[in-house]
């Protein structure tokens, strides 16, 4: 059986909710709640930006709001990019800056930051982003975070670069933060995804919105499931609306318009994202009112009781591991 996916929010999606003072979610202390009772997802991911002008007070009232809706911040993102091969001044601006994110986080009961990395793609900056990486994670050890690697142009689109940086950083509390919008803008969303998914506590689940047939714009959000799926993964999938001008996404940088776009019903979207990705979630239960399912079942349990009668006369079942557990890189 596989492990269940639990369902969060990216919170910068209902960011515009907060600033309009929308009565549904007039406050980020609002947030939590409105997402636990309205969208019906279990968890927040939370852009540092929305903490802006915070104190400690701020920091434990939005803890305490989202233990009170059991909708707990998992996740603590910083949006802009840090160059981890710079030393000196600039490295210590953003060491200070990560210190004071790690704090935040360890307030808030979050157990991960995730950061971009700016730098590019090439064996010097590798060397360099490894050794600034290993310096942050002595930094934010002593809040027990882990940091998580979001993939960024430059040093970490690839996905295997990325994985190959994660390997030679080394150590448990390192990871990687992959996104759907990321995958797609790779080229090969499905290889990406499963590239990057055995080392992801958290996937960020990108909507781009849907057409009038319910369709999802780009790629479609049950194969991103799917790929993930085939490589064992059960932790979180964060839904992050980003439209379809997402630069990320389209590969470019968005281009200024004086035609304003169509207003967008945010939540509509992310409500239609959370039925689709719940759909996809879920186990297939063995249909008992089928006489060709149950033959198939019965015949499936009693192969595997078979098989398992071979191994140690079913005394032990060490060193057994569910089959595509673990992929071989």
């Amino acid at each position: 059986m596989q492990p269940e996916i639990l369902l969060t929010l990216s919170a910068g999606s209902v960011g515009p909710l907060v600033t309009a003072k929308d009565p549904r979610c007039p406050t980020i202390f609002a947030v939590p709640q409105f997402v636990a009772t309205d969208l019906q997802l279990r968890g927040l991911n939370l852009p540092a930006t929305m903490l802006a002008g915070f104190g400690m007070p701020d920091i434990d009232k939005l803890r305490d709001e989202a233990d009170r809706a059991h909708c707990p911040v998992l996740l603590l993102s910083e949006e802009v990019p840090i160059d981890f091969t710079v030393r000196g001044a600039a490295f210590a601006k953003s060491l200070e800056r990560l210190r004071r994110l790690g704090l935040a986080a360890n307030r808030l009961g979050c157990p991960s930051v995730a950061v971009r990395v700016s730098a590019p793609d090439s064996d010097e900056a590798f060397e360099a982003t490894t050794a600034g990486v290993k310096a942050v994670l002595k930094e934010l050890d002593r809040y027990e975070l882990n940091l998580l690697l979001a993939p960024h142009e430059g040093l970490t689109f690839d996905a295997t670069r990325l994985t190959d940086l994660i390997k030679k950083i080394g150590g448990f509390r390192i990871g990687s933060y992959p996104s759907f919008a990321h995958a797609f803008a790779t080229g090969d969303v499905e290889k990406t995804l499963r590239k990057l998914a055995p080392y992801a506590p958290a996937i960020c689940a990108s909507v781009r919105g849907f057409d009038k047939a319910g369709v999802h714009d780009g790629y479609s959000l049950e194969a991103c499931v799917e790929s993930i799926r085939s490589v064992g993964y059960g932790n979180t999938l964060a839904l992050d609306f980003v439209g379809k001008d997402d630069a990320l996404a389209a590969g470019e940088k968005k281009k200024s318009t004086r035609k304003s776009a169509p207003a967008v019903d945010v939540i509509a979207e992310l409500e239609m994202a959370r039925r689709v990705l719940e759909a996809a979630s879920i186990e297939p239960e063995l249909d008992l009112d089928g006489d060709t399912d149950l033959e198939a079942g019965l015949a499936a349990g009693l192969g595997k009781i078979a098989g398992l009668a071979g191994l140690a006369g079913l005394s032990s079942q060490e060193g057994l591991e569910p089959e595509g557990a673990d992929e071989e890189e």
